[in-house]
């Protein structure tokens, strides 16, 4: 599967959806946009390697997995890459985060970087397509881009966390929306406590 990573807030989602990926032993093909970059120094001072082999190892160091899984891990310029076509067979993509500038291109069928090359293919081959917003608030123009993508089957899981799993970490509260987004592709690889209902007194 194809994990797209692009530089809305909060990368914590991607890296936390890529240790439960690996550790489940599913191969991984990674794209960062341009902007992660720079929201990597912004968020943690530390910066995201270039070459591709560096940055396996740096998306493996933060996820915190060593050998599991396969991992590659692609340069946001290279359109030329096996993910910008369709007779590349893939299960999907989620995007995590998702900026609302790429959640703009995406709504209009634009494609400047690999990442959106990757899910505008995922959109005309008919394969499935998660994207995971983090903004907030959601502006009218938002919205209706949204709306788009949700028309053209886009599965939309905004970064929301609940609170009837009884979360007691940042981690906890994370991991409930990997697990939600991971679920519309049929991935059930992350320890969730999921709703069982109401009990009986």
């Amino acid at each position: 599967m194809i994990l797209g990573v692009t530089g809305a807030s909060g990368l914590i989602y991607a890296v936390r959806a890529l240790k439960f990926l690996l550790e489940a032993d599913y191969t991984v093909e990674l794209v960062a946009s341009k902007s992660t970059y720079m929201v990597w120094q912004a968020e943690q001072g530390i910066r995201l390697p270039v070459e591709s082999t560096q940055q396996e190892q740096f998306w493996r160091q933060q996820a915190g997995v060593e050998a599991d899984g396969k991992l590659r891990c692609h340069p946001w310029g290279d359109v030329g890459a096996t993910l910008a076509s369709g007779s590349y067979r893939t299960s999907g993509m989620v995007v995590m985060p998702c900026s609302m500038s790429t959640v703009a291109k995406l709504a209009a069928g634009l494609s400047s970087d690999l990442l959106e090359r990757a899910a505008d293919v995922q959109l005309k081959e008919g394969r499935p397509l998660v994207i995971v917003p983090r903004e907030t608030p959601f502006s009218l123009i938002h919205l209706r881009n949204l709306t788009t993508l949700a028309e053209a089957g886009v599965r939309i899981v905004p970064a929301i966390p609940a609170w009837y799993h009884n979360p007691q970490t940042i981690e906890d509260l994370v991991d409930f929306v990997v697990a939600r987004a991971l679920d519309q592709l049929d991935i059930d690889c992350v320890p969730l406590k999921r709703w069982q209902g109401h009990l009986e007194e």
